[in-house]
């Protein structure tokens, strides 16, 4: 065997591990038979002293009632899980991930995914119990940022980047975004317009059986705003506003 075959061998064992490895944590991940284990990094994202403040602040229970609501919601599905999530917080991290393209060509995301995971392996400062999901929160000073660029989760890295405010007053809103992108790494799609921000109907609406329609009084999470009207929605001020909806439930693994 020459050189090149050895090498293009190698490569293929390689990439066949990485493949069942991901397809084993995917089907690990959504079993709900034991608690996930989901490690929140903070990040002063802006480099401000508000961030650093407000990091410093930071402890994990303020993160208990995204346990609390995937409780609750498992419940109403038939899922009996005391604990579906283990989170824990790791130290802040100095470095931020690399930016998502402004180009969203296949090449580009791609090349960003693999760099991501390349961070994320290398700046992974937990010394715990190797997480399952690994969830950056990058937080910024909410009187120099008045809109957040936008969240995201992979699925198949099991890696979720959350922009947030660094506020108490934001910290109820902030466990939303973060249930949100948590959600898309096991798999939850979103159910909104990308361009309005407004929930899909009837997927992206907790009630879509109230009559009348309008107002909702709450949103699905994967929807991510309350619509209040057929042009409007508003983003919820907490989970304590915020249901998972059929079709997130089976996308998750919580119904077949």
């Amino acid at each position: 065997m020459n050189f090149k075959t050895l090498r293009i061998s190698v490569l293929l064992l390689i990439l066949a591990y990485v493949g069942f490895d991901t397809l084993l944590s995917n089907s690990r991940a959504t079993d709900w038979k034991r608690a996930l284990r989901v490690v929140i990094y903070p990040i002063n994202a802006d480099g401000s002293d508000v961030a650093e403040n407000y990091i410093s602040t930071l402890n994990i229970e303020q993160f208990d009632d995204i346990n609390e609501l995937l409780s609750r919601q498992a419940g109403a599905y038939g899922k009996q899980i005391s604990n579906p999530v283990h989170m824990r917080l790791a130290p802040a991290l100095k470095s931020l991930p690399p930016k998502i393209p402004s180009n969203q060509s296949t090449l580009s995301v791609m090349w960003w995914s693999i760099k991501f995971r390349y961070w994320a392996w290398k700046e992974d400062n937990y010394t715990g119990a190797k997480p399952q999901i690994r969830s950056y929160a990058l937080f910024y000073d909410p009187a120099q940022y008045k809109v957040l660029k936008h969240s995201t989760g992979l699925q198949k890295a099991k890696l979720s980047i959350n922009h947030l405010f660094a506020s108490a007053k934001n910290s109820k809103q902030n466990n939303v975004v973060i249930l949100h992108e948590l959600l898309h790494t096991l798999g939850a799609t979103d159910k909104y317009d990308l361009q309005s921000g407004n929930p899909f109907y009837p997927d992206g609406y907790a009630e879509p059986q109230l009559k009348p329609l309008y107002p909702q009084t709450k949103a699905e999470i994967m929807g991510g705003r309350i619509p209040v009207s057929e042009d409007k929605a508003k983003i919820p001020a907490s989970l304590d506003k915020v249901l998972i909806g059929t079709i997130t439930a089976k996308e998750i693994g919580w119904i077949d």
